[in-house]
């Protein structure tokens, strides 16, 4: 709503200092994301290019509002008033940006070691767990997903390449 855009203009600048742009160190300065085990992700999602909905490639440095405003979009519940049709472009769109978050080098697809990094960062930083214990399970989770959408695999299969949207889906 025009109100809830408001409220997000009002954000933006206070996290850029009333600047026109926004870049990666205002970010650092939210309380709430200094302790977030994924906020590397989450700060870069705002820098991806394919958050955009533009299809663009790549990173930029800083972002002005309406970049801002596209990437807070991804947030928002579905309306009352959608259509399935719609709810479900909405579902694929939220799980594109999820799957974006994770898929860092922008190759297409989630590898091992894109998903062995944010399980650890969640699992080790709570301190619980030891780093080898969580990436024995992403190494399990992995696998599992591995056999849902090749079929059967074994630890020692190698030829796994990851996850892909579809397959995120």
């Amino acid at each position: 709503s025009f109100e809830q855009i408001g409220v997000l203009h009002k954000r933006f600048k206070q996290l850029s200092h009333n600047e026109e742009t926004l870049r990666r160190d205002h970010f650092n300065e939210i309380p709430d994301l200094v302790c977030n085990p994924i906020r590397s992700q989450i700060i870069e999602a705002f820098f991806d290019r394919r958050n955009f909905r533009q299809n663009g490639e790549g990173t930029v440095e800083e972002i002005g509002f309406e970049e801002f405003l596209v990437v807070m979009s991804h947030f928002r519940p579905p309306s009352l008033h959608m259509t399935e049709e719609q709810r479900e472009s909405l579902r694929k769109e939220k799980l594109r940006f999820l799957f974006n978050m994770h898929d860092t080098d922008n190759d297409g697809t989630i590898t091992l070691e894109e998903y062995r990094h944010v399980v650890e960062e969640l699992l080790s930083l709570s301190g619980a767990l030891q780093k080898e214990t969580a990436k024995s399970i992403a190494d399990a989770a992995m696998l599992e997903v591995a056999s849902i959408s090749m079929g059967h695999m074994e630890p020692d299969d190698e030829f796994y390449e990851g996850i892909t949207f579809e397959h995120f889906l």
